[in-house]
């Protein structure tokens, strides 16, 4: 795929939905901060593809979170320790590339079934 038809992910947007850092967010892309900063700027897409699968997730997980929470409710779910995840965070579970349980736990919570 060349640039022009990847599918839009906006760093900057994805960012503000669950309240990150640029610091925080490239942690978590395992890119640099300079990297973020630059897509942000300069509206450029991240062309790595496995970046781009990280940050898909993100999204995935933003989306499905603010389906569940307010801003602020999601911003809590994803920095409280909860028993759900041995007590770590839900950042924790995206740092090491764990989205499918992040991504597991707002859907039980979409359903009302909560953990």
């Amino acid at each position: 795929m060349t640039p022009a038809t990847l599918p839009k992910l906006d760093p900057a947007a994805i960012r503000e939905q669950l309240s990150l850092s640029q610091e925080k967010l490239s942690s978590l892309l395992k890119v640099s901060t300079k990297t973020v900063n630059r897509a942000e700027k300069q509206h450029l897409p991240l062309k790595d593809t496995d970046v781009r699968a990280r940050l898909a997730k993100l999204q995935e997980i933003a989306s499905l979170g603010l389906m569940v929470y307010s801003n602020d409710g999601l911003s809590e779910f994803l920095n409280t320790p909860l028993p759900v995840f041995n007590g770590y965070t839900a950042i924790d579970l995206m740092s090491i590339g764990e989205y499918d349980r992040v991504i597991g736990a707002l859907a039980a919570d979409f359903e009302g079934l909560g953990y």
